[in-house]
């Protein structure tokens, strides 16, 4: 492993944020001023394709990483927050249902959130 991917594994696992290949490049320029884009990009890409961080894939938004530790995502619909949930472990339901052995899988559960929600409220009332 080299030192940017060192570092940009030791980012994304320190964050409870999921964080954009742009918002890495910002906090590795603070370690490693010469630091550009496309090796952010590169890293991030052999990480995620070693199995060592998750990517988050969002419609109309940029793709996030995260860490491995076993959670899910609740997404807003209208402003595409991302926030995490602790739900129990479906693979075994999953692997009975289907009778296929499941390597992972990414639940994304959609919704309004409260800043949205209230949006709506808002537009409905007037």
């Amino acid at each position: 492993m080299t030192s940017y991917s060192k570092k940009i594994l030791d980012i994304i696992n320190s964050s409870r944020e999921h964080l954009t290949a742009e918002q890495v490049y910002f906090k590795m320029k603070e370690q490693e001023p010469k630091i550009v884009l496309a090796s952010v990009y590169n890293n991030l890409n052999r990480l995620h394709a070693e199995g060592l961080i998750r990517k988050v894939i969002l419609e109309n938004c940029p793709d996030r990483y995260d860490r491995l530790e076993k959670h899910d995502h609740l997404v807003c619909s209208r402003c595409g927050k991302l926030s995490d949930i602790h739900l129990s472990d479906f693979t075994a339901q999953i692997e009975k249902q289907t009778g296929v052995k499941v390597l992972s899988y990414d639940l994304k559960v959609n919704y309004l959130c409260p800043e949205c929600r209230a949006r709506e409220d808002n537009k409905r009332s007037k």
